[in-house]
């Protein structure tokens, strides 16, 4: 049975993406709706933590918000436990615990990626009660099978390539997309697929861009009258170089084929949330509540085998999830002529 009169924070930290208001709303409405719970809010991420800068969230605070993009609590990337440059000591760790004592709350639910993730867990390891929930645009969270935010990201991605299909074929050109992921390739294997990109470079998988070059030249040699290549921003490539410019260069430079980059940045991580990560994040964020009300405490919100499944933090923490070569998309994707640049 659950307790009720439990005192909650909630707070979202690093990069925002689609989906996080989702979030907070599973998570307020029912601390607030079905078990009672005090429910504050910290504003920027860990920064709130430690400068006491928070305010109550009630039911109408946490109603209307499921389709909106960002973040009403805002995100920053501070990392508590980091010693900057030149620090030999850090009093942010000591400021959190006496926030979480001030506001004698039981719990802190800490959305974010892997940073925040890490965090969490070291606060965990100092004694006080947390629970992560997974988001990221780059899927790349340790102990879960989805994070929230990349099904839109993913989406916006796609339909970029779309678009730039009837462009590269009306100009007979190679069209070079630059998606995000700086270590891990899902959004670029994903979208790519999706969008039938030709060519898909992602950091896990070891390319050659003369094997890029000449699937380009054999496309064009058949007949093909232009190319689709979907970069990962993470791909092995010169420093002071983006992906994508490093790609059309090579391109350019060795097949004599007109080449063209896009690079989607920020586009990816803003606006409203697909219908799949409002699900998904309410449903993560309703689930970190009733971990709370078991007083299931120092977990992580996972889909595993498409079960909610709660992960221990300190299984999670400091690692990634990095696609497998051997992924089956790829192997389908391989199937299809979708070149990876290694063969």
């Amino acid at each position: 049975m659950s307790k009720k009169g439990k005192k909650i924070g909630i707070l979202t930290a690093g990069g925002d993406c689609p989906g996080l208001n989702a979030a907070i709303r599973g998570v307020g409405k029912t601390a607030i709706v079905k078990h009672g719970m005090e429910v504050y809010g910290f504003t920027a991420g860990y920064s709130g933590l430690i400068n006491k800068e928070y305010f109550k969230l009630d039911e109408p605070k946490v109603s209307g918000i499921i389709t909106l993009g960002g973040t009403i609590l805002g995100t920053s990337r501070e990392k508590p436990y980091k010693l900057e440059k030149g620090e030999e000591f850090n009093d942010k760790p000591d400021l959190i615990r006496q926030t979480y004592e001030e506001l004698d709350l039981d719990c802190v639910v800490c959305i974010g990626g892997n940073g925040t993730m890490k965090t969490a867990s070291m606060m965990a390891k100092e004694g006080l009660n947390v629970i992560g929930i997974p988001k990221t645009i780059d899927n790349d969270v340790y102990g879960t099978d989805v994070t929230f935010g990349f099904d839109s990201a993913v989406g916006i991605a796609t339909e970029a390539i779309d678009r730039l299909h009837s462009t590269a074929n009306s100009h007979q050109r190679a069209m070079v997309i630059e998606v995000m992921g700086h270590h891990a390739g899902w959004i670029a294997l994903y979208a790519g697929m999706a969008g039938g990109g030709d060519i898909i470079l992602i950091p896990e998988i070891d390319y050659h861009i003369g094997k890029v070059c000449k699937t380009i030249e054999e496309r064009f040699a058949k007949g093909k009258p232009y190319s689709i290549v979907v970069v990962a921003e993470g791909i092995d490539k010169p420093k002071k170089i983006s992906a994508a410019r490093y790609v059309v260069e090579n391109i350019q430079t060795y097949t004599g084929i007109e080449a063209r980059e896009t690079r989607l940045g920020y586009i990816q991580r803003g606006g409203t949330p697909s219908p799949m990560d409002r699900i998904l994040a309410t449903q993560y964020g309703a689930f970190a509540t009733e971990l709370i009300a078991d007083g299931a405490y120092n977990n992580m919100v996972a889909v595993r085998n498409n079960d909610l499944a709660a992960v221990p933090l300190d299984e999670v923490g400091g690692k990634l999830r990095l696609v497998d070569p051997s992924d089956p998309l790829i192997l389908k994707g391989r199937n299809l002529g979708v070149s990876f640049g290694d063969e």
